[in-house]
């Protein structure tokens, strides 16, 4: 999977999150509900201190195109604070460019450390009524040519 296409996938976990925020109460946003999900298996896979280290590489990453993360944190257990203080802060569509940024992040990282095959298996898992597989529509192909 290359750059645009590990962006595709986060965007597609934070617009499924998105929209199953909208039919529940929640109040936090769809980057932190996403980080919050693969949080688990990612732990059982790597420990707490693995988890948060790949986090914390992750937001240090989404730091350098998104300044405004810098005031989300990972906790020593691996959960992230600050993120929605920065959507009540900031412009939201900043805010929520930013946590696009961090899951982009975070999945080139998974991608480049367990490979394509386990984290699709991973999504799959944490989302199994999403439709999220290795094939990109020829539509969506045609959108990632067009950002590279």
């Amino acid at each position: 999977m290359s750059l645009p296409e590990s962006r595709h996938l986060a965007q597609r976990l934070l617009t499924y999150e998105a929209v199953a925020g909208e039919n529940s109460e929640s109040t936090e946003s769809a980057a932190f509900r996403v980080c919050a999900k693969l949080r688990r298996p990612l732990i059982t896979l790597t420990g707490v201190a693995g988890f948060r280290s790949l986090l914390s590489r992750a937001l240090t990453l989404a730091r350098a195109e998104a300044p405004s993360l810098s005031a989300v944190e990972v906790a020593t257990d691996g959960s992230l604070k600050g993120l929605d203080e920065l959507a009540s802060q900031t412009d939201k569509e900043l805010a929520r460019d930013g946590g696009a940024i961090l899951i982009a992040q975070l999945i080139g990282l998974l991608l480049t450390f367990i490979g394509e095959g386990l984290t699709l298996r991973l999504v799959q898992d944490v989302w199994p009524e999403a439709a999220f597989d290795r094939r990109v529509s020829e539509k969506e192909r045609e959108k990632l040519e067009h950002t590279r």
